[in-house]
């Protein structure tokens, strides 16, 4: 008889939050019904392809680089968000990291 162990949750999924982040705004899109799934696969792979195009490595370390890529381009496409208007929100949020003291939640409030 085989057994099956449970998964070791050793290591983070994610690298970095906005990893996560990013991965749970995809899923909620797809959720909400703003694009499917196989239009954000098809996306994600366009990115991909880009990228390796332009000479990415593709070691993983860059993967959720192009996912947000895709996450951009798909909902400029789709109109639910235009590239001045996610760079204008970037921006608000980098203010308000460096505004954030150490070890603190960021948030948009403390720009």
């Amino acid at each position: 008889m085989t057994t099956v162990s449970e998964p070791a949750f050793c290591e983070p999924v994610f690298e970095e939050p906005w990893q996560a982040q990013a991965f749970a705004l995809a899923n909620a899109l797809i959720d909400k019904g703003f694009f499917s799934a196989e239009e954000w696969a098809q996306a994600l792979g366009a990115e991909i392809r880009r990228a390796q195009a332009a000479g990415d490595p593709d070691t993983g370390e860059t993967y959720y680089n192009h996912w947000l890529a895709a996450l951009e381009r798909l909902c400029a496409d789709k109109g639910l968000a235009l590239g001045a208007e996610v760079a204008r929100r970037a921006e608000e949020w980098r203010d308000a990291y460096l505004a954030t003291p150490h070890g603190k939640p960021v948030s948009l409030r403390n720009r």
